[in-house]
């Protein structure tokens, strides 16, 4: 069997939605595709969990045929788990398989996964190089960070490590982990890995439109990007139609996105966590509209699915203080991404 080509995937959709936890499941990824989004990536799967069968079905996102070809991203801290948990999900039919580098999250660096694999290059090759031999048909893929601190700047050097040990990408989040997601972020890491290895890299931080993504891509020589927060409550980002639609088309094109993810929502999930996802999207979908913060309120007083539907369609979406196109949603649950 023949890997994929990750270039050739890259070069047909460049700019894709970021994986973040509790968000981007498959309703939301499908969404994305749909607006124009390349290949999507899961939210990130412990290894542990799922080896010892405790990660759930909803968790694991399966392989929607219509998401077309996806990344399965797991998190871990030894070949021992990763190793049968990228197997595991190969086996079910993953075609990309995604190591997470990044996570800056305290409860997963302290267990040695996420950024923490970023301390210890010489540990990281082991584990790479061991499911690199393991997945001979399948790429492999890492999503790093800067470096865990601003003392420790080491995307260049585990970036070089992972190209030696035969990983088919990268995509970099240029930030440290001590940074989190404050600040603006450096593209200049990204440039540094892009000058230092053969094989694709992805930019991430701080993309908002297509039109930032373009410029990444420019001014980093990146192959592709990655747009996170800049997508939550905009998911047609990925269209490059909508920048050119005029403010009645906008809202139209909007109304039947939204309607959608919600039916999707609805299909895929139990009725309790439906209405948990509904709450979660519709309050960033609704930025901007008319009265939102009252609507908000209205929102998440709803006790059931058929409430929400029916605040939904009575929305008032003209714009009244409409976000500008390149500003991300900021809301108080922002999501942990990679």
């Amino acid at each position: 069997m023949t890997r994929l080509s990750i270039s050739e995937l890259l070069q047909a959709s460049p700019v894709r939605l970021a994986p973040m936890a509790g968000l981007t499941n498959v309703p939301f990824r499908e969404i994305a595709v749909r607006c124009g989004s390349g290949y999507t990536t899961n939210e990130e799967i412990d290894a542990e969990a799922l080896i010892r069968g405790k990660t759930g079905s909803y968790d694991l996102g399966h392989n929607d045929p219509a998401l077309g070809v996806m990344a399965m991203q797991l998190i871990g801290n030894s070949a021992e788990t990763l190793v049968p948990a990228a197997l595991t999900l190969v086996d079910a039919g993953t075609k990309i398989v995604d190591i997470n580098m990044g996570c800056p999250v305290p409860r997963a660096v302290r267990s040695g996964k996420g950024a923490a694999l970023m301390r210890d290059v010489a540990a990281t090759a082991r584990i790479l190089s061991a499911l690199r031999h393991a997945l001979p048909d399948t790429v492999l893929t890492i999503k790093i960070r800067g470096g865990w601190d601003e003392r420790e700047p080491n995307a260049v050097a585990v970036a070089t490590m992972a190209q030696d040990v035969g990983v088919d990408a990268i995509t970099v989040h240029p930030r440290t982990r001590a940074q989190q997601f404050g600040g603006r972020a450096p593209w200049t890491v990204i440039r540094d890995v892009v000058e230092a290895v053969d094989i694709p890299v992805t930019g991430n931080g701080d993309v908002t439109s297509l039109a930032e993504a373009d410029r990444m891509m420019a001014e980093t020589g990146c192959a592709a990007v990655m747009i996170g927060r800049g997508a939550l409550g905009r998911p047609w980002v990925f269209n490059a139609d909508y920048a050119q639609m005029d403010a009645a088309a906008r809202v139209d094109y909007e109304g039947v996105v939204i309607q959608k993810h919600l039916d999707r929502l609805i299909e895929y999930y139990p009725a309790r966590e439906a209405r948990v996802q509904m709450l979660r999207h519709l309050a960033r979908y609704s930025v901007g509209w008319r009265d939102s913060r009252a609507w908000r309120v209205q929102l998440f007083g709803c006790a059931s699915i058929e409430a929400i539907l029916d605040l939904f369609q009575r929305r008032d979406a003209r714009p009244v203080e409409r976000r500008a196109p390149d500003a991300p949603v900021a809301l108080a649950d922002e999501p942990r991404a990679d």
